[in-house]
């Protein structure tokens, strides 16, 4: 009688750990994209060039993130989007996306030094 729920219950067992691992996957890529879209909104409000905002971007977030840069109103809004988790197709998957909205920078055309 032990062996029928013994069978039962390991495969269940291993299911919500493999779920856990898929959430905690997708909370840290979650923090990635956070990370990336604050370190690339950080380089387009200083006014680096587009393509080492974009490189910088995609540095931190992770691998295939999809990364869009737009000016907004005063500022520049780097939002940084990824598919996480779905390990074999089993498992669910999420789209994650963050994004920051920083103001830029202005240049002095006239300072001492």
């Amino acid at each position: 009688m032990v062996t029928a729920e013994l069978a039962v219950a390991i495969p269940s067992v291993v299911l919500v750990l493999a779920l856990c691992l898929v959430a905690v996957g997708a909370g840290v890529d979650q923090i990635r994209c956070v990370d990336a879209a604050r370190i690339a909104g950080r380089a387009a409000a200083r006014g680096d060039d587009l393509e080492r905002v974009r490189v910088l971007a995609a540095q931190a977030a992770p691998r295939g993130a999809e990364i869009a840069v737009a000016g907004a109103a005063g500022g520049v809004r780097v939002t940084v989007t990824a598919r996480t988790g779905g390990w074999g197709g089993v498992l669910p998957s999420w789209t994650l996306t963050a994004s920051a909205v920083t103001p830029v920078e202005s240049r002095a055309d006239g300072g001492s030094g």
